[in-house]
């Protein structure tokens, strides 16, 4: 990218040119030979900008940064493709693409950005949200459907956004300072492993993203083949004993992790990976994939599926975790990739939703495939599930005393 006259990078960083002079005079922006400044600049006077409105003097950095005691050179590795302002206002985009402004803040408030002023200048790569929506709109999708879909990627890329800072906080820099860097030379160090973890992370996103399309697409297919074979009137050959499969939840979870913070969950995810590996293992079961507060297993008999289970309500609050809480469905399932998909297995899913803390849930079609000893079943009565058209049986399962 080309150098930028001063007139540039005013108007890219959204300064006067006489806050460029200023910066240039205190040493915090420096022009190159030819006059013209760099690109990164453009960061760096955003953030000048952010300090001073945070109360922090222009020449108390100026002096910090002749003393040698503060850079701002950390800037130009962490964000080697600065990204300025456009020269189009939100005001102009909104008439442009026939949007109101209070669409475009509840996008803005969906995503978990700023809310955004008429009259502001849009940032050069938040254009890009104008096509998308745009996109979107198009297809018939309404303006609720999508600000709803939008809130759903903003709240989990914030997150992830969020524990990379804390990561990198805790395991890069803490350790620098504590090694007996200053600020500075931390910042300067850290700076260069940032770009190199942020493209790793950035690859991992990527990555696991589309493995998780990949599912869920599969997922929604079988169940569209499912629905289509069920209207034809082709019903699925019934197995004398079909496999089961199980989703147990933790009640509870995610305010225990909230009150207790990041080292309590992990601590609390490495103690149920060792009791679910080990209960599901004695009984014949795997465990197929991890969801955060809970897990999916699979078992080919559905008899070892219910004492399973039932083990693990039991011993969950005996290895100091929150109760647990399950749901159990037998019956057919499409297999791929080392995972599940199908109608048994959502409907176990939406079974161990509706379960109590230290209860086991399972389905009618699971009572008639189980032949155990000591364990009875009490009526619940049909159940309305999320997502399953029609109310399915359901039953408790306990130890008979």
């Amino acid at each position: 990218m080309d150098g930028l006259t001063k007139a540039g990078l005013a108007e890219r960083s959204g300064a006067s040119s006489q806050h460029i002079d200023q910066l240039v005079e205190l040493g915090i922006v420096n022009a190159q030979a030819d006059g013209s400044f760099r690109p990164a600049d453009i960061q760096r006077v955003k953030l000048i900008e952010a300090l001073e409105s945070s109360g922090i003097q222009i020449d108390d950095l100026g002096r910090a940064v002749r003393s040698g005691h503060l850079t701002f050179a950390f800037l130009d590795l962490l964000f080697s493709e600065p990204r300025g302002y456009s020269g189009k206002t939100y005001r102009d985009l909104c008439a442009e693409y026939g949007w109101t402004m209070e669409f475009v803040e509840r996008i803005h408030e969906a995503l978990g950005l700023p809310t955004p002023r008429a009259e502001e200048r849009v940032r050069e790569d938040d254009l890009q949200m104008f096509p998308v929506g745009q996109f979107a709109l198009g297809t018939g999708v309404p303006e609720a459907g999508v600000i709803r879909s939008l809130r759903v990627y903003g709240e989990n890329l914030g997150r992830i956004a969020q524990a990379e800072s804390q990561f990198f906080h805790t395991y890069i820099e803490v350790p620098m300072l504590s090694g007996g860097m200053t600020e500075s030379q931390m910042l300067e160090v850290a700076s260069q492993v940032s770009p190199q973890l942020r493209e790793q992370v950035e690859g991992l996103i990527w990555w696991l993203y589309h493995r998780h399309q990949e599912h869920s697409i599969i997922e929604h297919l079988v169940s569209h083949v499912e629905e289509a074979l069920e209207q034809a009137g082709v019903a699925p050959r019934r197995q004398a004993r079909p496999p089961a499969m199980v989703f147990l939840d933790l009640a509870g979870y995610t305010r225990l992790t909230e009150e207790r913070g990041d080292d309590a969950a992990a601590e609390l995810a490495a103690s149920l990976a060792a009791l679910v590996q080990r209960e599901s293992q004695r009984r014949g079961g795997r465990p197929i994939k991890w969801l955060g507060d809970g897990v999916m297993f699979h078992f080919p008999d559905p008899g070892q599926a219910v004492l399973c289970s039932l083990d693990l309500v039991e011993k969950a609050p005996e290895a100091g975790m929150p109760p647990a809480h399950v749901g159990v469905n037998a019956g057919p399932v499409v297999f791929r990739d080392g995972d599940y998909f199908g109608r048994t297995v959502n409907v176990a899913s939406r079974i161990a939703g509706r379960a109590g803390p230290g209860e086991v849930l399972v389905s009618e079609a699971t009572v008639d495939s189980v032949s155990v000893e000591g364990v009875r079943f009490d009526d619940v009565g049909p159940v309305e599930l999320k997502g399953v058209a029609l109310p399915v049986q359901v039953f408790r399962a306990s130890r008979e005393s």
